[in-house]
């Protein structure tokens, strides 16, 4: 008997309806209730027993100590070495601006192009001097400096520790953080000294004795 479209549609409904006769299939293994550690629950508790342990306060220890020798001694500026022999020369600070300079108007105060010299407008009030703070005999010949210079010299570290020096001197000491005035300067060699001479940097790099 050929079936028409809505008696066969009927026919598949009472199929998957429950119409049809089904019969269990049985257990085919054991199972068990899902019982999975709340992620949060897993952390805590690990945390305690490193805190039980003493592991936690170790490693607090250990951070601790790491990060007071790098405040005291912070990495020495690569490719700087101490100066076998004396060698003087110039750098011109002078900027040429990217942009135009605008005031709150929008009216071009100065022009791209332009060429500035902030010696022009603020002269150097402290001499520079970069030298590394791990070597006596700098050390030595950096002392000797700011006091032949009544003081008027800012000592700044290119490595060593700073901290014993200001505790040591009772002055202001700096560090040179990744070289970024050593290499601006062109300063290779130190003890060396940086001082103004009319519009330019002159710089010293002084041989030790």
């Amino acid at each position: 008997m050929r079936l028409t479209p809505l008696a066969a549609a009927a026919a598949i409904t009472i199929a998957f309806s429950g119409g049809a006769r089904s019969e269990a299939l049985g257990k085919i293994g054991p199972t068990y209730p899902i019982a999975e550690q709340n992620l949060l629950e897993h952390i805590t508790a690990k945390l305690k027993e490193k805190e039980r342990s003493g592991e936690i306060a170790r490693m607090q220890q250990q951070a601790r100590a790491r990060a007071t020798a790098t405040v005291n001694n912070p990495p020495a500026v690569p490719g700087v070495k101490a100066a076998e022999a004396a060698r003087t020369f110039y750098f011109d600070p002078s900027v040429r601006l990217p942009q135009n300079v605008l005031d709150d108007r929008g009216h071009v105060l100065f022009p791209a192009g332009t060429v500035k010299n902030p010696l022009d407008v603020v002269s150097m009030s402290k001499r520079l001097l970069f030298f590394d703070g791990g070597d006596a005999r700098q050390v030595r010949r950096a002392r000797e400096l700011i006091d032949h210079y009544r003081g008027r010299v800012k000592p700044i570290l290119v490595g060593g520790s700073y901290l014993n020096l200001m505790k040591a001197w009772q002055i202001p000491v700096y560090y040179d953080q990744q070289g970024l005035l050593v290499r601006k300067l062109g300063i290779t060699a130190v003890p060396a000294i940086v001082s103004q001479e009319g519009s330019r940097l002159r710089i010293d790099e002084l041989a030790l004795r």
